[in-house]
C-alpha cells in the first residue's frame, strides 16, 4: 500500500470519526498523514503539521493493525511503533481508522 492509498482509506473513514478537539499525525516511513479532528468535520491532509498526537511507524504496522494481523501493544514493545503526545487519544486511533 502507497501513502496515497492509506491517505485515502483514512478519508472514507473520516465519515465515522468524532470530534475530538484534537489532531493526530501520522509520521510513516513513507510520509505523513494529518487528522485534524478540532473541526465541524475532520481534515485529513498530507501535510506536516504540529498535533497532539504523534505516532511513528511505517505503512506496513499501520495495515497490519487495521486488519488485526499485528497486535499494536506488541508493536509498541519492539519498537515498531512510537507514541509522542496525548497517549489517550493513540489508543483510540485504531477504532478510528477501522
Amino acid at each position: 500500500m502507497t501513502i496515497d492509498e492509506l491517505t485515502a482509506e483514512v478519508h472514507k473513514s473520516a465519515a465515522n470519526m468524532p470530534q475530538l478537539g484534537k489532531s493526530i499525525k501520522l509520521a510513516l516511513k513513507e510520509g505523513t498523514i494529518h487528522i485534524d479532528l478540532t473541526g465541524d468535520s475532520p481534515a485529513i491532509t498530507n501535510e506536516d503539521k504540529d498535533a497532539d498526537c504523534v505516532i511513528t511507524t511505517d505503512i506496513d504496522t499501520l495495515v497490519g493493525m487495521r486488519t488485526g494481523s499485528v497486535n499494536p501493544m506488541m508493536a509498541m514493545m519492539g519498537g515498531k511503533i512510537k507514541i509522542k503526545g496525548d497517549m489517550g487519544l493513540a489508543m483510540k486511533l485504531q477504532g478510528l481508522l477501522t
